[in-house]
């Protein structure tokens, strides 16, 4: 959300800014939602500071319901707050991340079980759809593009399990390792690697074979051999 929000004659920019919240959604509940998208994207990087008064002027409202943005964030193991350092965007190290995206494709599998036993036809056409969208830049060689809309597929999928409670689980798990998917996105073939997997993910919920479909998604949200050892050597550079 890169735009500011402008306060209505006779609203404060707080008044204002609520009138776009969901009904009984806090400002700072509202930010918290929008900077996880940020750090989800890897918009804000970790290792990244917080600045209270920047996010103020950006949202438009004072500095008590960013605090209450940061908390969250931090109850949710995003940021860390660092006393007078403020908030930081939290840096996971190589060995947690490997568990967490072992832990994503478990979950991220399910998914694709559920939708393969529960998809709509709406809803494999619009996977057909943005698979398309895909194969049709995998030669741009524009990485953070392909996995924006990469996160437009897998969402298809969490929506399709129609089991609200994982679907909020699994994206909680996604925002807090997004940024180091993307840098996954960036090794060699991977892009190539994804269409392909992504096909056999499809394949499998289109024919509703549930245990096929679970296998393909864990497969392809599971780093193994060369991509393994490549992503591992990122951390090396850091």
């Amino acid at each position: 959300m890169q735009e500011r929000l402008y306060s209505a004659p006779g609203c404060t920019s707080e008044e204002r800014f609520g009138e776009a919240s969901a009904a009984g959604e806090t400002l700072g509940e509202r930010m918290r939602r929008s900077l996880e998208q940020d750090i989800a994207r890897g918009d804000l990087a970790p290792g990244a500071r917080l600045d209270e008064k920047e996010i103020a002027e950006r949202f438009g409202v004072s500095r008590t319901p960013v605090r209450e943005a940061f908390r969250l964030l931090a109850a949710n193991g995003l940021v860390e707050l660092r006393g007078r350092q403020g908030a930081i965007v939290r840096e996971i190290g190589v060995n947690q991340l490997l568990e967490m995206f072992q832990v994503m494709a478990e979950l991220e599998g399910l998914c694709a079980r559920l939708a393969a036993r529960r998809i709509t036809p709406a809803q494999r056409a619009m996977m057909s759809d943005i698979h398309a969208r895909l194969e049709a830049m995998g030669e741009e060689n524009d990485p953070a593009r392909f996995y924006q809309i990469n996160l437009e597929f897998h969402e298809v999928i969490y929506e399709a399990s129609r089991n609200d409670f994982l679907a909020e689980q699994t994206r909680s798990l996604r925002n807090r390792v997004g940024a180091y998917r993307l840098r996954v996105t960036y090794l060699p073939e991977r892009v190539r690697h994804t269409l392909k997997e992504h096909a056999e993910v499809m394949e499998a919920i289109f024919a509703h074979d549930a245990e096929r479909a679970h296998a393909a998604m864990r497969a392809h949200l599971t780093l193994l051999g060369d991509d393994l050892i490549d992503f591992i050597a990122q951390f090396g550079k850091e």
